[in-house]
């Protein structure tokens, strides 16, 4: 055991998380149980390939949920050299666990950005600002996040191919998302909605809390039927699915990347952190990134194509650095203008209502204080069960429309979790949000380790755009992000509708049966305003502004006659040869629910694009 247990101190340290706590201890019994039990195969890791070509046929820059699919897709073709580019390391062991997502925020594996300070949003966290994970590992965000398998709504993608994007429509969006898919639900995929012949494994988690059931009750209840909120349509309730793999996370980099790491066609380079695109600027052509990779720079060429896949904050921060961005950033900097191009506009995030908390009377919430460490963990080593399955914690998911929105096109979704803010007593998920020591002290401590469920009301369609700018030249600085939440005042009083029916939600005779009540202690901040009124809601509201993880449109892809629009609908770069975009950065509006599953679409999409213009239909 001292063996096993050195291990997954290691794999701790590696990701940079320090110091223990209770629930980290069985962690450290699970380093014996992933090799025995196979869920976690360090033979099967990626190789990081040291010695690299000088040139390659295409270079792809970030290794993430779109990049790990661009990267394998293109290794199909065995006449072509592909090189992925990746500034973080490989996941591990730690990072498998569904249930410590929380914990690998703030890490190394976590490029730890943080918005500007508006005085509009995050007002409950230190300096005004919210934290905003993005993944710094192989596998990208879809090794951090939460493993929630939401499309969006069919209205969302006729929406993108009606503002001049041909070939974006549902039916032929459809085709990837089923392309990617290895749906494991039967009665799912009986349906036309889903693959099972995918990659990218798609299962519920195989442990619940009876809240769940409650929630999907309280849905029946107000008018909402269960019903598979990736099919025909999304107005309803559902138990989550998420990308896990027998009970272990299904990032990008195991479903697409491990199974391809023989080819020898395709060389994954870790830790390579790369600063700019080479552009010729007398033909207008990219040729080659600069890239540092253990403090060195190098140099590489590729014959046909760069790939952008970093990402809705690093792809525009690198182009940026590659002089394409808008005019008057660029000149701010002293870099040199090759293309002037609105990069970094367009910003989207959905944003919703955190710390929203109902108490119960009955013990069958996630209370850290009463999860014993040996029989968790052997539910989840040998029968691959147990609370270590769950998605981070959320359980159910609702799409419900408010007054201001459709009932064919949902408005508000709802994130239904068995546990608050309070659930850890402080341990970390205040720390990930970063909550001032007075909001938490204040109104969740009191509770600290009490039962509780959350029901998080997120906008799906804000009309607010922020942006993206650089801080200086050096690309290892971070960027500046402003996501700009509630600049349209219709997006604060359609998070006012959410709230309120959050709470007609708690008060349903299925949640009644838990003694449901809301927690009723108020925000420091807010006390000028009458709990439960509007006013209240919305000072809640800006002062727990939940981000999603959900950031896009950096890069905006639209037509040639759009002027916000900076990649094509085949997501080459406007006016810059050899080079694309192939990631969240694209999206010209976000999809309405979590964008994982969307942008690995989006991966797919764009590697057939690339294939159709450099073969034909020879590839098919």
């Amino acid at each position: 055991m001292v063996l096993e247990t050195l291990l997954v101190q290691t794999a701790l340290k590696t990701i940079g998380i320090v110091g223990s706590t209770l629930w980290l201890i069985p962690l450290v019994l699970a380093g014996l149980s992933f090799i025995n039990y196979n869920k976690y195969d360090p033979e099967s890791q990626v190789m990081n390939a040291q010695n690299l070509y000088r040139e390659y046929d295409f270079i792809i820059v970030g290794g993430g949920s779109a990049g790990a699919v661009v990267a394998a897709r293109l290794s199909e073709i065995s006449k072509w050299k592909v090189l992925l580019l990746e500034a973080g390391f490989d996941e591990n062991e730690v990072s498998d666990v569904p249930s410590l997502a929380a914990y690998l925020q703030l890490s190394k594996m976590d490029w730890e950005y943080k918005t500007e300070y508006t005085g509009r949003a995050c007002l409950g966290m230190r300096n005004g600002q919210c934290n905003w994970p993005r993944g710094k590992v192989l596998g990208g965000s879809s090794v951090l996040n939460y493993m929630l398998y939401v499309r969006g709504n069919k209205h969302d993608y006729e929406l993108w191919e009606q503002m001049g994007n041909p070939g974006w429509n549902y039916e032929n969006v459809l085709h990837y998302f089923k392309k990617s898919e290895d749906n494991r639900n039967p009665y799912l995929v009986k349906t036309p909605y889903h693959g099972k012949d995918g990659p990218l494994t798609v299962q519920e988690s195989p442990w619940r809390t009876p809240l769940v059931v409650a929630f999907l009750e309280a849905g029946l209840e107000m008018g909402y039927p269960i019903r598979d909120i990736n099919g025909a349509d999304q107005a309803g309730f559902m138990i989550a699915q998420g990308t896990i793999r027998r009970g272990a996370r299904c990032s990008t980099a195991k479903a697409f990347l491990r199974p391809v790491k023989l080819r020898k066609n395709i060389h994954v380079a870790l830790n390579s952190h790369v600063t700019k695109v080479l552009i010729n600027p007398a033909n207008m052509r990219a040729f080659g990134v600069e890239f540092v990779r253990n403090g060195r720079k190098q140099i590489v060429t590729a014959r046909k194509e760069i790939i952008l896949s970093a990402g809705a904050i690093n792809t525009p921060q690198i182009l940026m650095l590659s002089g394409i961005g808008p005019k008057y950033e660029l000149q701010k900097h002293g870099l040199p203008v090759l293309r002037d191009l609105p990069v970094g506009e367009n910003l989207q995030d959905h944003v919703g209502m955190g710390g929203l908390t109902f108490r119960i009377n009955k013990p069958v919430s996630i209370v850290q204080d009463r999860l014993q460490a040996f029989p968790m963990t052997m539910q989840y080593v040998v029968h691959e069960r147990g609370p270590m399955t769950t998605l981070g914690g959320v359980e159910g998911l609702g799409f419900v429309n408010t007054y201001l929105g459709n009932r064919s096109w949902p408005d508000i979704q709802f994130h239904m979790a068995p546990a608050s803010i309070n659930s850890d007593a402080g341990a970390k998920v205040r720390k990930v949000l970063g909550i001032t020591d007075e909001l938490y002290n204040t109104v969740y401590k009191p509770i600290a380790n009490k039962d509780v469920y959350t029901l998080m009301p997120l906008l799906l369609r804000p009309k607010s755009r922020g942006w993206v700018r650089l801080r200086n030249k050096s690309p290892f600085s971070p960027p500046l992000i402003n996501a700009n939440y509630f600049d349209d005042p219709f997006d604060i009083k359609t998070l006012v509708e959410g709230a309120k029916i959050a709470i007609n939600i708690s008060e349903t005779h299925a949640f009644k049966k838990f003694g449901s009540r809301l927690h009723s202690i108020p925000f420091p901040n807010c006390r000028q305003f009458e709990f439960t009124s509007d006013e209240y809601w919305e000072c809640h509201i800006r002062t727990i502004s939940m981000t999603i993880y959900h950031p896009v449109g950096t890069c905006k892809m639209g037509p040639s006659w759009d002027h916000q629009a900076v990649v094509d609908p085949r997501l080459r770069v406007y006016g810059v040869g050899g080079l694309r975009v192939i990631d969240a950065s694209i999206m010209p509006t976000i999809p309405s629910g979590n964008t994982n599953a969307p942008t690995i679409m989006v991966g797919e999409k764009g590697a057939d694009l690339v294939k159709e213009d450099w073969l034909g239909g020879a590839y098919e």
